[in-house]
């Protein structure tokens, strides 16, 4: 088996007027990103989604990968991200490289599944889990006036138990977020807040401490991603456990997240960190070292798919059934047709379960005149 042919193909979906929403640092109207088709001698089709605007996607693609993926044998797959770091030399550690080899290596791993007839995360080993504990990812920050428990609400109406919502713009509204996100929620529910990396140190410790008292089950970005730092200082001062990874791409600066013991949580996101092979690369790294690994995941259905098949398979160490922790899965609550509409059966979160997909290979079928209506090439 070799595959025949590699596309790329932009989607972008844009909010209405007025309708913006976001996090600290600001606003966004617009939810874009690039999916990648791979096909194989056989017929066989892979997907997979690299995390960055369309027109470098592909222009990367064709420069860097095209001739050498066109003629591979897709189960060669973990070759993938160990040559990116070596052949284009220089380049490897461009976000750009590792999002195309991250969409390369799911659609490979796509294409293993659906020749062998076993959904992914069967091929990924670790711990097998039928279900997956979904997060609402929500209470972003919004241009149009809305009453700030309104989302909140909405996800607990749709059966939520576990919740992430967005804070870091400023003590006074961090903690007024943090309490009416736990009023709504209830005390049994998880909580957890995003600062998006919008403060400095003594800026985030201030806000821990100040939200401590709601039972945070982690604080996500609350320094830059570049600010390891600020991550070291951090973990000395403040009892919550911190998490990051949304930013952060290959085994190498996951590694020194890890080895530093700067977070508490790595989340790579499937179409950013190196895909499938270097997600499980990163989990023995983490696991090793007794740190935690949640996927991060704010993509389209081709990236939530990889990222729900990853979850299923991390393993549950150091934990036995006498230590119970859910697997926790990130489930944007934000208005996106990129994730819902190209999958022709979207993935369910609601009711405060997911079920992982059992189809061969990412267990998802794509809605190809959905995917036409949000083409932006």
């Amino acid at each position: 088996m070799e595959i025949t042919h590699l596309e790329t193909i932009p989607l972008t979906h844009a909010l209405p007027e007025g309708q913006g929403l976001g996090d600290a640092r600001g606003f966004g109207r617009t939810r874009a990103t690039t999916l990648v088709r791979l096909e194989t001698d056989t017929g066989t089709v892979g997907w997979g989604e690299a995390f960055v605007p369309g027109s470098i996607a592909r222009a990367t693609a064709e420069e860097l990968f095209v001739d050498d993926v066109v003629g591979m044998d897709p189960f060669d797959v973990e070759s993938l991200a160990v040559d990116s770091y070596t052949d284009p030399y220089h380049f490897s550690e461009s976000v750009f490289v590792q999002s195309l080899v991250s969409a390369i290596d799911v659609a490979c791993w796509d294409i293993i599944g659906k020749t062998v007839e076993r959904p992914v995360h069967r091929l990924l080993g670790g711990t097998e889990r039928s279900t997956l504990r979904p997060y609402a990812s929500t209470m972003y920050f919004t241009e149009e006036d809305r009453p700030l428990e309104e989302p909140i609400r909405e996800a607990v109406d749709e059966g939520f138990t576990a919740a992430k919502i967005k804070i870091g713009a400023g003590l006074e509204s961090d903690v007024e977020r943090v309490r009416v996100a736990r009023e709504v929620l209830g005390d049994d529910a998880l909580l957890m807040v995003d600062m998006n990396g919008n403060y400095r140190p003594e800026q985030a410790v201030r806000s821990a401490r100040a939200i401590a008292e709601y039972d945070i089950n982690w604080i996500e970005e609350p320094v830059p991603p570049e600010n390891l730092t600020g991550y070291r200082e951090l973990k000395q001062r403040i009892d919550i456990p911190i998490a990051a990874g949304e930013a952060h791409y290959g085994r190498f600066e996951f590694k020194r997240l890890i080895d530093d013991r700067t977070v508490d949580i790595v989340q790579p996101n499937l179409a950013r960190c190196g895909g499938l092979s270097e997600a499980r690369t990163i989990a023995k790294l983490a696991t090793t070292e007794n740190v935690g690994v949640r996927p991060h995941i704010w993509n389209s259905g081709v990236g939530l798919a990889a990222a729900v098949q990853f979850a299923a398979s991390i393993p549950d160490y150091p934990h036995t059934r006498n230590v119970p922790e859910p697997m926790l899965v990130e489930f944007d609550r934000s208005e996106n047709p990129l994730r819902n509409e190209i999958l022709e059966t979207p993935l369910d979160p609601t009711g405060g379960s997911l079920d992982v997909p059992q189809a061969p290979g990412l267990g998802i079928s794509i809605d190809e005149d959905a995917l036409e209506r949000y083409r932006a090439d």
